[in-house]
């Protein structure tokens, strides 16, 4: 199997088996401090509302509910799975590498070592009406992380 070819078969597997959704039915931790952001893509439909919650630095908890593309639903699966553990700055650096990756039109690659199944992402950043559905839950997550420390 290539490398684009498992890169695919991450993207289809988040998509359809969506870690850390469900937000509505998931109570935020006792104790912890919560940010909450609802982020639309007007242009393509793509929607997302994500929690993060946040105890002592670190992150205790990212759920989320969303409706879109399986591009951006797998990338809000991916972003729950790797978040959690991650104290606030660890997160926020992975996030901004994550957009690096993103907006760079396929000049820079993702390095697994730093974003872990985020790095199937890389191919998005060829196609740059991609890159929001790939993008929307790491903003929402920027935001609410913003809300929360």
């Amino acid at each position: 199997m290539s490398l684009d070819q498992l890169y695919q078969q991450i993207i289809l597997d988040h998509s359809k088996a969506r870690h850390g959704s469900g937000l509505a039915e998931t109570a935020a931790p006792d104790g912890a401090s919560t940010g909450q952001s609802h982020q639309l893509n007007p242009v393509c439909g793509d929607e997302v509302t994500l929690r993060v919650a946040v105890d002592h630095g670190t992150v205790t908890q990212l759920a989320w509910d969303g409706a879109g593309c399986s591009i951006s639903m797998a990338s809000a699966s991916v972003l729950s799975e790797l978040a959690e553990g991650m104290t606030v700055d660890e997160l926020r650096s992975v996030i901004g590498n994550f957009r690096e990756v993103l907006r760079s039109r396929g000049k820079i690659p993702a390095d697994p070592e730093i974003l872990g199944d985020a790095a199937a992402f890389e191919g998005v950043a060829r196609y740059a009406a991609r890159v929001k559905c790939a993008m929307i839950s790491w903003v929402a997550a920027e935001d609410a992380l913003n809300q929360a420390a």
